[in-house]
């Protein structure tokens, strides 16, 4: 009986001893189960986006038409309906590290689709968080309007600085090359971006000269509590042989009251050579230095936002963006100052439906008949839908 009691002890003993022993072979399940995910993906990973936005637009200048453009003779289209954007975007994950990008505006088939429709069409391939490569077509940083999609603007429009930056190849789609990271400098969170495009814009066969344009982007956050950033932006190049450059700073700070009330401001300034003037100017008439012909540009935009969280209504915005926007202030200063109020009501998160209303007020230090530098007010109502 003792012996027999003996060998019962010793069985559930190593019982025991092996259940231990197998259990300390076991894996932390969550480490496993993230490791299996990532291998269970089965690439490529197709993402499909999309954009419909609209306006109607009432113009309250005599003889300017919806478009800006004033007619002595009292022509022009003075109210329009506009398909803005039809905009259908494709993200294909091939690989844990690669993502390929494409992005077409159908709306652009109403004009000249040649060198418009497509928009975003590039690789990207992601070493880590601090270095990224991204080759194609796609926007080159250098400045605040950059890092986001026009349909979570917060005005109107993209500013009247960044449309002309785009004309002069530092801005909007370019074809090139691009490398992007972030990471900390001690407690500060930092950004770059470094690109190398040709400056003519999206959808040329060719570059139109042998020169090229160089800019980078430096971002740092100086303060969490109210996302304070500073960003600087700088760039070189050459066109048609002659040397160009361009500067600018922005500051971006988005302020949390409450979880109902934010206030969101940006304020961007930038200052470049208008190589695109200079060269249109006859060769006997333009001076040797491109740099005679200079673009100055500034804007402030404040965005308050309210969030109201109804099941038919989520937010509703208030914002009135100032411009200041002088495309030639050395030889032939005629500074164009833009006033754009706008409010906007959002029916589903993050912008997936909104209407907004707004007036876009444009002076000019001189009017000029028959030009788009005429004095006008615009009245807008935008509705758009994210899906």
């Amino acid at each position: 009986m003792i012996l027999f009691q003996s060998k019962k002890r010793s069985l559930i003993l190593c019982a025991l001893l092996a259940g231990f022993c197998a259990s300390a072979q076991i894996q932390d399940s969550l480490q496993q189960n993230k490791q299996e995910q990532e291998d269970n993906v089965k690439y490529p990973v197709l993402q499909i986006k999309g954009l419909f936005q609209a306006r109607y637009l009432v113009g309250m200048a005599k003889d300017v038409d919806v478009n800006g453009l004033h007619h002595a003779d009292g022509s022009g289209t003075s109210n329009n309906f506009m398909l803005k954007y039809m905009r259908i975007q494709v993200r294909a994950q091939i690989s844990k590290r690669t993502e390929v990008v494409a992005l077409a505006n159908l709306a652009d088939f109403k004009n000249d689709p040649k060198s418009r429709v497509l928009e975003n069409a590039y690789l990207k391939y992601t070493f880590n968080p601090k270095l990224a490569f991204t080759v194609g077509q796609f926007r080159p940083w250098f400045g605040i309007e950059e890092t986001y999609p026009i349909d979570i603007i917060k005005s109107l429009d993209w500013s009247n600085q960044y449309t002309e930056f785009g004309k002069l190849g530092w801005t909007s789609f370019q074809i090139g090359l691009s490398a992007t990271g972030q990471l900390q400098l001690g407690q500060i969170p930092f950004q770059y971006a470094i690109s190398v495009v040709n400056g003519n814009g999206k959808n040329q066969v060719n570059d139109n000269d042998n020169g090229k344009q160089y800019s980078t982007r430096l971002l740092f956050g100086l303060s969490k509590k109210y996302n304070f950033n500073v960003g600087l932006n700088g760039g070189i190049g050459e066109v048609f042989s002659k040397k160009v450059y361009a500067v600018g700073i922005d500051l971006s700070s988005l302020i949390k009251f409450d979880p109902k009330w934010s206030l969101d401001m940006q304020l961007e300034a930038k200052q470049a050579t208008n190589h695109v003037l200079y060269n249109s100017v006859v060769p006997e008439l333009r001076p040797t230095n491109p740099d005679e012909y200079l673009i100055r540009g500034v804007y402030f935009l404040p965005n308050v936002r309210y969030e109201i969280n109804h099941k038919n209504l989520s937010a509703f915005e208030l914002s009135c963006r100032y411009e200041y926007l002088d495309t030639n202030f050395r030889l032939n200063s005629n500074p164009r100052q833009t006033i754009t109020p706008m409010f906007g009501l959002e029916f589903l998160k993050n912008y997936g439906a909104r209407i907004q209303l707004g007036v876009q007020f444009d002076r000019y230090k001189h009017q000029v008949e028959n030009t788009s530098q005429y004095n006008n007010n615009l009245f807008i109502v935008q509705v758009q839908s994210r899906f």
